[in-house]
């Protein structure tokens, strides 16, 4: 039996079109979702890169240094100079590096106040071995108490609208500790 000219022409094309979905589904659309995934992370360096922390709560500041040792890797500046908790920082740090953002809104900058933003629950203060800062602002948790409303890397100049993340509640609990939780007991 044999095909006809315009049959194997039809499966020339069919055949290239199959190659080129499966070319876009396999790399084209992989990248897409690689991007995606990055946009919703919160911060893009790693946990390694971190060489200070400064937590500011409304009771209190703490001030964490990475050190050289890797037997206690960090030490506590402020309020006391001592041994930091490795587990709680490694906790925080961990909660940094790999949490993402929910959702994002973008409300008017007089709107802070609704979101806990103007009074926050924790600020925590990144700042990286290549001098780099960043910065979150935590705020309420929202009306399901799943999420916090968090600010990202502020920006200083008074700008009409910011935007707001729902970030893992987890993030209270990292901030939210007792004084002798932050210190490593002996």
């Amino acid at each position: 039996m044999k095909l006809q000219k315009t049959t194997l022409i039809l499966l020339g094309i069919a055949t290239i079109l199959g190659v080129g979905v499966y070319v876009y589904e396999l790399q084209i659309n992989t990248q897409q979702e690689e991007i995606a995934a990055q946009n919703k992370q919160l911060f893009t360096f790693d946990e390694k890169d971190i060489k200070v922390l400064t937590i500011e709560t409304k009771d209190t500041t703490y001030k964490f240094e990475r050190t050289s040792e890797e037997k206690q890797s960090w030490q506590m500046k402020k309020p006391q100079e001592t041994v930091a908790n490795d587990a709680v920082i490694a906790f925080l740090t961990n909660l940094l590096v790999n949490s993402e953002t929910a959702r994002t809104l973008t409300v008017p900058n007089a709107q802070k106040k609704e979101y806990g933003l103007d009074k926050p629950l924790g600020t925590i203060t990144i700042e990286l071995e290549n001098k780099k800062q960043h910065k979150i602002i935590l705020g309420q948790p929202n009306f399901q108490e799943e999420l916090l409303y968090a600010q990202i890397d502020p920006q200083t100049s008074q700008q009409q609208e910011i935007t707001i993340n729902l970030v893992p509640k987890n993030f209270q609990y990292a901030v939210d500790r007792e004084p002798e939780e932050w210190t490593q007991k002996n």
